[in-house]
């Protein structure tokens, strides 16, 4: 059995979905209610409460571990405890990049590498499903706002993500390793939208933001530090953080999803 923490989320729920069309035996935790595969095993769980997840682990031989909560080792004990030998860490390139304001996802990086448990760790880029914050307003005006417009970074796509997390839970050869995960070419927040415009057939407007009104806006859902961070990626990102990985089409055998693809698929939420 494989348990999927996270499981209603972007990258989560299409990781589920995969799964089950492989045949595999699922175990689906949210904090929420969910509609999930026929055959799916659903329990409602919060990660900041590690003992909540005590009944998931029970038999459980793989897990997809999110960065939530403050408890890794917790989580990680009561999973060896259940019978876990596989943990695959869904993490932030920004640990790579930036440690010194990723220290969340670096301290669950860190409890994955002593468990002794066979561990995998995916940081993420930005994802593409991201654009989602925009859906309100291109609906409603056809306009999408953000700074930094013509700064690109190869934003992933979270149907990559999950597929790569599949193959790794299910497959040998990817112990002890950490996977970047990107897109295939650094896309600007305007070329997003433009995407997006031509997925729906008509144009969306895209509006610059002073750093100052993309800052309040952040604040409004995420820490200061995390907002400092995320701000300067996106204002001034590194090399590191522009530069393509081959993580996603050497695991997968084939090319990272693109932007485009990505707006194609899920057009109906911005219409």
């Amino acid at each position: 059995m494989i348990v999927v923490t996270g499981a209603t989320g972007n990258v989560g729920q299409e990781l589920v979905r995969i799964l089950v069309e492989a045949g595999e035996q699922v175990t689906a935790v949210s904090r929420r209610p969910a509609q999930l595969p026929d055959g799916v095993r659903h329990l409602q769980a919060d990660l900041a409460e590690s003992q909540s997840l005590r009944t998931a682990l029970d038999g459980a031989e793989a897990l997809f571990l999110l960065v939530a909560g403050d408890d890794p080792q917790g989580i990680l004990d009561l999973a060896e405890a259940g019978g876990v030998r596989r943990v695959v860490l869904l993490s932030s390139q920004g640990v790579g990049t930036r440690p010194e304001v990723y220290r969340h996802p670096a301290a669950f990086e860190d409890a994955v590498r002593r468990s002794g448990l066979e561990w995998t760790i995916l940081r993420s880029g930005g994802l593409n499903s991201n654009a989602f914050a925009w859906a309100e307003t291109i609906r409603t005006q056809r306009t999408a706002a953000a700074p930094f417009g013509d700064v690109g970074l190869p934003t992933v796509d979270p149907a990559d993500v999950a597929e790569v997390a599949a193959t790794v839970l299910r497959e040998s050869g990817h112990a002890g390793r950490t996977y970047d995960l990107t897109g295939p070419a650094p896309v600007t927040p305007q070329q997003r939208a433009e995407a997006i415009g031509d997925a729906l057939g008509t144009p969306v407007r895209f509006v610059e933001q002073t750093r100052a009104e993309a800052r309040a806006q952040m604040l409004t859902f995420m820490p200061e530090p995390v907002v400092e961070g995320t701000l300067a990626i996106l204002g001034r990102p590194l090399p590191a953080e522009q530069e393509v990985s081959s993580a996603v089409e050497r695991i997968l055998g084939r090319a990272p999803r693109t932007v485009a693809d990505w707006a194609a698929r899920t057009a109906p939420a911005f219409r």
